[in-house]
């Protein structure tokens, strides 16, 4: 990591708030939102993430309900790049393309507007956080499946003690994963 990374990521990480035993006993809860009430560090992270979106050569922005949201939008201003939703199903109006992914106990879906991606997109996903790594595994196969291509996977932050990495590590079949802070 070059110092200027260092210093992104350290100014970043002051702003992220452990709140203990949130939601349930025993989970320290790594909350965005002084971060995010940070003019100056909301404006670091989301030139940071664009710049990646720039390295990377990506042509649209895929942003993961929720918290993703208030990340990717403003990346995509900043890139210059359109922003496409990716949502819990039963979210989106008109024709979508769903995919199943597993959870803890259970599976959920997320969806994506079938005609918001195509051939020739190179698509960045955005998120807060990577924890077990499902939901960006599962968006990663929508993008494939409505024909663009996987320009990468950049969060705030891992949670490096779970295996979200080593579980998008396959399905990013080389495309990057980067991540501004690792925890």
């Amino acid at each position: 990591m070059t110092a200027g990374l260092q210093d992104t990521a350290g100014l970043l990480l002051s702003r992220i708030r452990d709140v203990p035993d949130y939601p349930k006993p025993g989970v320290l809860f790594k909350d965005i939102t002084p971060l995010l009430a940070d003019p100056e560090a909301f404006t670091l992270l989301t030139d940071t993430l664009a710049t990646l979106c720039a390295t990377h050569g990506a042509t649209k922005i895929v942003g993961l309900e929720a918290r993703g949201f208030i990340l990717a939008a403003p990346v995509a201003v900043r890139a210059g790049l359109g922003f496409i939703p990716v949502r819990k199903a039963g979210k989106l109006p008109g024709a979508t393309l769903k995919q199943a992914y597993e959870l803890e106990y259970g599976t959920a879906e997320i969806e994506v507007h079938a005609e918001d991606l195509a051939a020739g997109d190179r698509v960045m996903v955005i998120d807060d956080v990577l924890a077990t790594g499902g939901t960006a595994e599962a968006s990663i196969e929508l993008i494939r499946r409505a024909g663009a291509e996987v320009a990468g996977v950049a969060v705030l932050m891992e949670l490096g003690f779970l295996p979200g990495r080593a579980r998008l590590e396959p399905a990013l079949r080389g495309a990057p994963l980067e991540a501004l802070i690792t925890v």
